[in-house]
């Protein structure tokens, strides 16, 4: 595969006027909700999501009354209700671009015992639309589709900024050093390093977590959203082995992919 190409993306850019501003309040209460915190109030979500109180209540209820959130009248807080899980299943099963590489996805970590990834960005997270695991150890935690990861910190959000829009990156980057301060220069060389790694061989890699080791490869194809493809192992072997072990097969499966997702 060799060095990533970066294209001109799809990206929209400029203002739209005919934004529905409710619509989009109440779509970013919704997005509050993260693992670990199933139940969220009034001044939890208004400072999640940045809106006054009295818009989070007002949108809550309607949120409440059209089945996609519940209130627990007890403690006076929200939960997410069963018809959002309906929509997060309709769109795995019904995604053309994931019906063609869970399958590849998964013979590939069988024959070969590890963990593939594929994921595409929402705001600041890496989000996982499909994930295998057969790696012969098991890490500290399991990841599962609709997972979110810190794009900042992972080789799946270094290889989507890589490619991502400079006006996007620049904003993005904002955001990291306000919640990174102490560590935003080692962070930010490391992500442009990352960058300068896909540009020359096609993928970076990153050790976030303990003991693992993961390889990623921006797809970037017209029409498409950025999906990231990442593999990784559970080891205690040297970075290095495992860079040397996978870059070939990750290159191998995303070369297929894109090929794939540009007949779609």
């Amino acid at each position: 595969m060799g060095a990533i190409k970066i294209e001109a993306k799809n990206t929209k850019t400029e203002v739209r006027s005919d934004r529905n501003r409710s619509l989009e309040r109440g779509i970013s209460i919704l997005r509050a909700f993260r693992p670990g915190a199933d139940l969220l109030g009034n001044g939890e979500l208004a400072e999640r999501t940045g809106l006054s109180r009295a818009t989070v209540s007002r949108l809550a209820q309607t949120l409440v009354d059209s089945g996609m959130l519940e209130h627990d009248r007890r403690q006076r807080a929200y939960r997410l209700a069963a018809p959002v899980l309906s929509l997060a299943h309709a769109m795995r099963s019904g995604s053309p671009v994931l019906n063609i590489a869970s399958p590849l996805m998964r013979k590939e970590a069988e024959l070969r015992k590890i963990n593939i990834g594929l994921a595409v960005a929402d705001g600041s997270d890496m989000v996982y639309l499909e994930s295998v695991r057969y790696s012969h150890k098991v890490g500290w935690r399991n990841v599962v589709a609709g997972q979110r990861v810190p794009m900042e910190l992972t080789s799946l959000g270094m290889a989507w900024l890589a490619v991502a829009p400079e006006v996007t990156k620049r904003s993005l980057f904002e955001l990291f050093k306000k919640r990174r301060t102490s560590t935003w220069h080692a962070l930010h060389q490391d992500i442009e390093a990352a960058a300068t790694s896909i540009r020359s061989k096609g993928f970076c890699w990153a050790s976030w977590q303990p003991q693992v080791v993961a390889l990623a490869t921006p797809i970037v194809v017209a029409d498409h959203p950025i999906y990231v493809l990442n593999m990784s192992v559970t080891a205690d072997i040297d970075p290095a082995d495992v860079v040397d072990r996978l870059q070939s097969p990750l290159q191998n499966l995303s070369m297929r992919l894109t090929d794939a997702i540009r007949h779609i």
